[in-house]
């Protein structure tokens, strides 16, 4: 090989490896995208439901779940939404002080306690968007079975990868903890400035 060719081609490995390492940068830069823009879509319809209808996602999740079995008890609504009983409780504490839900205890067995809406729940509810968790299940339930298993490979690997497999949650779409109050969801998301679909830093480039 001559002298001219060795440069040459020594320029031609280098070039095709920076062109290998900026493409695996890329891909790392869409997947950290595409988490971010998770992140904010959650943080956002958050203070959405918080502005509108004065309530969390879990809130509403435990409202439907009432209205849905008709005076369950506390353990009924726990399996039904996937929280602790602990967690039900908490939310059923607050929603009961704002009058949108009220507790009886079996007149059968005394040990239980049933939970059902008032009026003011009822209205609350009707008025209330849509979780944002109630659309995605919608449009992941349209995808074939094997879309639905890579996706969720794919998100299991990805909660490995971040060390967070072993983080105790709950399946609800939402920030924070999930019984806290709704002034805790305001201070932490800051309702008085959302930020528009169309700037960087809700599209995840900011």
């Amino acid at each position: 090989m001559s002298a001219e060719r060795i440069p040459r081609a020594a320029r031609a490995y280098n070039h095709a490896r920076t062109t290998g390492q900026d493409m695996q940068l890329n891909r790392i830069d869409e997947v950290l995208t595409s988490l971010r823009r998770v992140i904010r879509a959650t943080d956002m319809h958050s203070r959405q439901l918080a502005k509108i209808s004065g309530l969390t996602a879990p809130q509403i999740l435990l409202l439907q779940a009432i209205r849905k079995l008709e005076g369950a008890t506390i353990g009924d609504l726990a399996k039904e939404v996937s929280l602790s009983q602990a967690t039900v409780t908490s939310i059923l504490d607050r929603m009961e002080k704002r009058g949108l839900v009220q507790r009886q205890r079996s007149s059968v067995d005394k040990r239980k306690v049933h939970a059902c809406l008032t009026e003011k729940g009822m209205e609350s509810l009707q008025n209330a968007p849509m979780p944002l968790q109630d659309q995605f299940a919608r449009q992941f339930n349209d995808l074939q079975e094997w879309e639905q298993t890579s996706i969720i490979a794919a998100l299991q690997r990805v909660a490995y990868m971040m060390d967070a497999e072993h983080i105790d949650a709950s399946p609800v779409l939402d920030i924070g903890t999930l019984d806290r109050p709704l002034e805790a969801t305001e201070n932490v998301h800051g309702l008085h400035h959302s930020i528009p679909n169309n700037t960087p830093e809700a599209s995840g480039e900011g």
